[in-house]
């Protein structure tokens, strides 16, 4: 996600206008289901998990519905409802919205091609690339809605929110194989000559220290009556979600669970806050209501359409789920780059459609208005 993440379908206003001071992007209950919620979850389910054993077997099948199919496939489909459903939006940006997916269907047949690991792999690094740009978006769009402009404490938090995502990601890589992957297994590559190795012995006082001047920093803003407790949920949750995940616990469960749940969720409600906000008129509760069960029937059907022919069709993992088997055989590499399409539209588009300057009508970060000098003949 773009640093430049922003929902709310208002006119922009001059490019003179100074942001509204503010602590929360949709608003106090949103923000707080939407990041803090989705980490208690994850925890919730972490901690079950450890107590039901979990964390020494594969996903259960229940854990692989509600976080894999219901969150994480759920939450790419949602981008249709900021694209591909909302014709305006469509016909704006159309040779966008259609060379993504036709130049992604050809790059991925003539990566499969190549080799099936290859074309994982580089899935997996694109969507690592997503994972990491998506959290340093929300940070970046908290700063914003506080008015933060210092280039100090921009540098502290842009350092902390990429060291909490990407230390965890290099020690993955230096302590290849572990009990999970991120798609399947050795999608990621060890690099040449135990440079891992070194990368994380570097990496790792980083990461400390970034955490150690973020806590201080927030402390400090903190007692001086300007905190930001949005940013700070982000940072903190970001970095004990990876953390546990991946670092300190070796589990195909723990990583589904940590990792999931707080990347989909906050993006689901982004996607429904701004179509709910595309409204010329403010929405009843019962309308909002609605809708909320139109998208989530909606993303949630395609998302078991695409899963079942993955699963019939490739994985053979959850016939109790999906039903029987086909055999695509030497199609699969025509099939496989089109069932990971919408995945690629996703992790593609989603460096532009939330941008500020390209999107300008819409923005999440409210702005006052610049009252316009009266007119002659109004003088």
């Amino acid at each position: 996600m773009a640093a430049s993440v922003s929902t709310t379908a208002t006119t922009s206003p001059p490019p003179s206008a100074a942001p509204l001071p503010g602590y929360w992007l949709f608003s106090a209950p949103l923000d707080l289901g939407a990041f803090l919620g989705s980490a208690i979850i994850a925890l919730a389910a972490l901690a079950y998990g450890a107590w039901a054993g979990l964390l020494t077997r594969d996903t259960p099948d229940w854990t692989w519905v509600s976080a894999v199919l219901l969150i994480d496939v759920a939450h790419v489909w949602s981008t249709a409802f900021r694209v591909y459903f909302v014709p305006r939006e469509l016909f704006r940006r159309p040779l966008l919205y259609t060379a993504v997916p036709i130049i992604g269907y050809v790059l991925g047949v003539a990566i499969y091609s190549e080799g099936e690991l290859l074309f994982w792999r580089a899935l997996a690094y694109l969507a690592v690339f997503h994972f990491v740009r998506q959290q340093y978006g929300w940070v970046m769009l908290y700063r914003a809605r506080r008015g933060e402009t210092d280039r100090v404490g921009r540098w502290i938090d842009s350092i902390t929110i990429y060291m909490a995502t990407i230390y965890p990601l290099i020690y993955w890589h230096a302590h290849l194989p572990r009990g999970f992957w991120w798609f399947m297994e050795q999608d990621f590559q060890p690099l040449p000559g135990g440079l891992e190795r070194i990368a994380e012995s570097i990496a790792a006082p980083i990461y400390w220290l970034a955490l150690t001047a973020y806590a201080l920093k927030s402390l400090l803003a903190w007692k001086r009556g300007k905190p930001n407790p949005g940013k700070d949920i982000v940072v903190v949750t970001t970095a004990l979600c990876w953390y546990l995940g991946i670092v300190a616990l070796n589990s195909d469960y723990a990583f589904t669970v940590t990792n999931v749940i707080i990347h989909g969720i906050p993006y689901l409600v982004l996607v429904y806050w701004y179509s709910i906000s595309r409204s010329p008129t403010q929405p009843t509760l019962g309308g909002r209501l609605r809708f909320l069960v139109v998208f989530l029937a909606t993303i949630w059907l395609l998302a078991y359409a695409e899963e079942l022919f993955w699963d019939r069709g490739i994985w053979h993992e959850r016939s109790r789920i999906f039903g029987g088997s086909l055999h695509f055989g030497p199609a699969r590499t025509w099939i496989v780059p089109l069932l990971a399409l919408p995945q690629w539209t996703h992790y593609v588009l989603d460096g532009f459609i939330w941008r500020r300057k390209s999107n300008p009508d819409f923005t999440l970060i409210p702005r006052a208005t610049v009252a316009e000098p009266p007119r002659a003949s109004e003088k």
